[in-house]
């Protein structure tokens, strides 16, 4: 159930994305072309790119969501960390055609004149995508999902790069001399972008890897582990294997060794009855003799 509503959120925020960035692509694209400016095609260009992200996002609900089977036993949840791997290349890709873009602006020495207009959209911009930055990561903390989390870096990228341009615009329309902030401004846009590309990525290899778990769970696991069995059970060698749609817990605990094996293995049976139950966890827990 819980998963079905994950890959229906993630579908319908990837809709929602991809219909509202193409709006603003348009809008961005016909400032850009209006003024000149590489900031504005750059920033118009990279929101087509969330567009195409979007895609992204929903061909990864559709991905994880399919159920365990023979080859992959763990299901396919990790399909949403190579899309935030692509996701991260195409940014990447975006960043560097603005890089040289830009430089490119500079060594020509090119003015641009900015207009209402190409206020007016970089405003809606700015509004819009934080909007939709905060959509993203409500729905990222709802399901611990790292393709909408992904997705929302890439919108809340956008907005600081928005509001950087608003910025340079307004500075640019009253102060005479400023040839260089179009060519400042799509160099900041490139960097503001590499930066998404690199958080995504590393959030997506680090769990593709391997993680080890938080202190703040390890200890929610003593308490609830306590709550079972009122002894200290000397808990180590706590590992969590992540496949985004199932989670693999793996402990060892210690008991006494006058127990016999029967009365050993109910107390690990109640506690991966209560981890499933808590954390939603599959748990296998290896017990050593006390002392």
């Amino acid at each position: 159930m819980v998963t079905m509503k994950k890959e229906k959120a993630q579908i319908t925020k990837g809709v929602v994305t991809a219909f509202v960035n193409t709006a603003l692509f348009a809008a961005k694209l016909w400032a850009g072309f209006a003024t000149g400016s590489i900031a504005l095609l750059a920033d118009a260009w990279d929101t087509l790119s969330d567009s195409v992200i979007a895609v992204f996002v929903i061909i990864a609900a559709k991905l994880a969501s399919r159920k365990p089977d023979r080859e992959h036993p763990f299901g396919h949840g990790r399909w949403e960390l190579i899309v935030s791997i692509l996701m991260a290349v195409v940014l990447a890709l975006v960043g560097y055609e603005f890089l040289s873009r830009s430089i490119e602006r500079l060594q020509d020495g090119e003015n641009v004149v900015f207009g209402a207009f190409a206020i007016a959209v970089t405003v809606a911009s700015i509004i819009v995508k934080e909007l939709l930055a905060q959509y993203g990561f409500y729905l990222a903390r709802k399901y611990n999902n790292p393709v909408m989390r992904a997705d929302a870096w890439n919108s809340r990228s956008d907005t600081f790069m928005s509001a950087v341009i608003l910025v340079g615009i307004l500075v640019s329309r009253f102060t005479n001399g400023l040839w260089w902030m179009d060519s400042v401004l799509g160099l900041f846009c490139a960097m503001v972008i590499f930066y998404a590309a690199f958080k995504v990525m590393k959030e997506a290899i680090t769990r593709i890897l391997g993680e080890e778990p938080g202190a703040e769970f390890i200890n929610q696991l003593k308490q609830e582990v306590h709550n079972v069995y009122d002894h200290d059970l000397m808990m180590h060698h706590i590992h969590l294997h992540n496949y985004i749609s199932q989670k693999e817990l793996t402990l060892h605990i210690r008991l006494s060794k006058n127990m016999s094996i029967d009365e050993g293995h109910e107390v690990a049976s109640a506690l991966e009855k209560m981890i499933m139950d808590k954390f939603e966890m599959t748990a296998t827990i290896h017990v050593e003799p006390l002392g």
